[in-house]
């Protein structure tokens, strides 16, 4: 089974290609093997991308535990560039299905290479049943929460999948290995959450740290940057154009006048490989 490892902004995936072989029966089992750093490749989700009846190509990305993710950012991008640059799909805007809906990315191209991926991530989800969140309908909006013997506020964001963002005075200082999985799988959010602690450094400048449901720490997360700056918008605190800084560097987020998110950012394709053992294990 042949893989190609590719990364965006250091959050990275092991990507199988459908058109070169048959995609595995049991990806969520293989995705908790082959996402292993000590005894698989190693990566922060496992990518199946092939043909599709309602786009340009089909999307799915199971995360390290085995459970499988409605959209992924950063993973697209990556899945932007690897068609592109395999002459699956022609052009520079490609279509992906994903279990999210159908996704635009759009290759920002110099010189004939791929020196980004701008991809439309669709109008943010806001009411409390769409990310989906307990409790009475409407917006939730720096609601107290408490978590881990502490009341935190949080503004809940679907970009097709669910995410917590609390706005923090400084990132470093938040305990991330303990808030993160206490807010990930906290009985209000039945599909658990993805969680985004947010510093903002001004109105077109914020720094985040970011727990990925069914990942952990991450050094980005493409949805959740775009979170980041939905919620900043809706509480006051940014404009509608940020960059985003992360561990693994930065991203460019627009939330547009007619309602659409769009993110800016690289993808890499690091190395190829052959995977051999892990099937027979499967």
């Amino acid at each position: 089974m042949r893989f190609v490892k590719m990364h965006g902004l250091g959050n990275d995936f092991v990507v199988l290609d459908g058109w070169r072989e048959p995609l595995p029966e049991a990806p969520g089992t293989l995705a908790r093997r082959i996402c292993d750093r000590h005894f698989g490749v190693g990566a922060d989700g496992l990518v199946l991308i092939g043909p599709s009846r309602q786009a340009d190509v089909g999307m799915r990305i199971f995360n390290p535990d085995g459970s499988e993710a409605e959209m992924c950012g950063n993973a697209i991008r990556c899945v932007a560039r690897y068609v592109h640059e395999r002459a699956y799909v022609t052009g520079d805007r490609i279509r992906v299905e994903t279990p999210a809906g159908v996704m635009e990315p759009r290759l920002v191209l110099r010189g004939g290479r791929v020196a980004a991926v701008r991809v439309d991530m669709g109008k943010p989800r806001l009411e409390r049943g769409e990310i989906p969140m307990e409790g009475p309908p409407g917006r939730v909006v720096e609601e107290p929460l408490e978590v881990a013997g502490s009341t935190l506020r949080l503004t809940a964001v679907s970009m097709g999948n669910p995410h917590a963002v609390l706005f923090v005075d400084d990132v470093q200082e938040i305990d991330l290995l303990a808030l993160g999985p206490a807010l990930e799988n906290h009985p209000v959010f039945p599909r658990r959450t993805n969680v985004e602690f947010v510093q903002v450094l001004g109105p077109r400048a914020v720094r985040v740290r970011v727990w990925e449901r069914g990942a952990g720490a991450t050094l980005a997360c493409g949805t959740g940057a775009c979170a980041a700056v939905v919620a900043g918008v809706i509480t006051g605190r940014t404009a509608r154009e940020v960059t985003v800084h992360l561990p693994g560097g930065d991203l460019e987020v627009a939330w547009a006048a007619d309602g659409q998110v769009y993110l800016t950012g690289p993808a890499e394709e690091v190395f190829e490989g052959k995977l051999k053992g892990l099937e027979d294990k499967l």
